[in-house]
């Protein structure tokens, strides 16, 4: 018994926290783009953080389900549905054999994370289960999915999940699915921020730059070019020159550089970045920010804000502490509704 692919969708892949540690060999870390919500999916299902699920992109695939499945779904509202019932996001929600999952119209967001109970079970390649479709390789034979493919659960459910499912069945319903009364809190989810401020961090070149781009660079909206994708975000906006030709070596970049090449216009890497880079690099987009980067569709605007790193770093031990804060909180709410 399996979940069947009756429709792909747009581009729908298998990705987890990403292949790390083999940079240096030239493979890129790659993985989900929104970790933030990817990994509250997978814990409102009792799994590890850094299991797999399915990244679903403006328009999202069809499922069948072949038996019971425990899942969530996170991220963008893709107007899912069951059997043509509205599901709600940010929560469980015990799946009926023989119920058809779909997605309609993206109202916010444009990347949306399923995850079920137990995990998706395809080959792990270099530690991860990610689909790297330009290196074809992890997920199902290194490509998006397509009509027909089966999606299989990888372990037995947690005993987190368990309980989730015990509570559910106890109370009788004739619709295809049933989902708890609890969610995560409207504040905490990553696609409330349309046109966001992304913050930054000054990169190593930013000296470089003109005064007047220095300034731009803070003060004016970038817009979202339909050339985008998960290798990087192509904005297009006030161009920003250097004060004198550049001979940079290639180093290093991590996910949330901000290159800009000799057009001038800024592209923000993401999760499919190479693993090094030659253009000067103007800023860094802050990790917490980056989840807010990962959902914006093209035609919308971002602008950047300056921070420090120690303030980047606070912040980020601030967002891991409210998650942990709200693992212990659903671990409470599936006790008080088991008993």
């Amino acid at each position: 018994m399996a979940i069947k692919v009756t429709e792909p969708g747009l581009l729908t892949t298998i990705q987890d926290l990403g292949r790390k540690g083999f940079q240096q060999y030239g493979v890129v870390v790659g993985g989900v783009m929104d970790d933030a919500a990817a990994r509250l999916a997978n814990i409102m299902v009792g799994n590890s953080e850094d299991e797999a699920v399915l990244e679903l992109t403006v328009i999202g695939p069809s499922l069948m389900f072949e038996q019971d499945y425990l899942i969530s779904i996170c991220g963008a509202d893709l107007s899912a549905k069951i059997d043509n019932i509205r599901v709600p996001l940010w929560r469980p929600v015990l799946v009926k054999k023989g119920s058809c999952l779909t997605f309609g119209r993206p109202k916010n967001g444009c990347r949306s994370y399923v995850a079920v109970a137990g995990g998706f079970d395809v080959p792990v390649v270099m530690n991860s289960r990610s689909t790297y479709i330009r290196g074809k390789i992890g997920g199902i034979h290194g490509r998006a999915l397509i009509e027909g493919d089966r999606l299989n659960q990888r372990k037995q459910e947690s005993l987190f999940a368990r309980a989730i499912i015990g509570s559910l069945r106890r109370e009788e319903h004739s619709t295809p699915f049933q989902s708890v009364n609890w969610t995560i809190p409207t504040h905490k989810r990553t696609t409330n921020h349309k046109n966001p401020t992304l913050r930054i961090i000054k990169g190593p070149q930013f000296s470089m730059f003109s005064s007047l781009s220095q300034e731009e660079f803070l003060t004016e909206a970038y817009k979202v070019t339909p050339q985008s994708d998960r290798m990087g975000y192509r904005l297009s906006g006030a161009k920003l020159d250097v004060t004198s030709q550049l001979n940079l070596l290639s180093e290093a970049v991590p996910m949330g550089t901000i290159q800009v090449p000799n057009d001038g216009q800024p592209i923000v890497l993401m999760s499919d970045h190479q693993t090094i880079g030659g253009y000067p690099k103007i800023g860094y987009v802050i990790s917490v920010d980056l989840p807010l980067m990962s959902q914006v569709m093209p035609g919308e605007l971002v602008r950047f804000k300056e921070v420090s790193v120690l303030e980047a770093q606070h912040l980020l031990l601030q967002r891991e502490k409210e998650i942990k804060q709200l693992k212990i909180g659903i671990a409470l709410a599936i006790r008080r509704s088991y008993k």
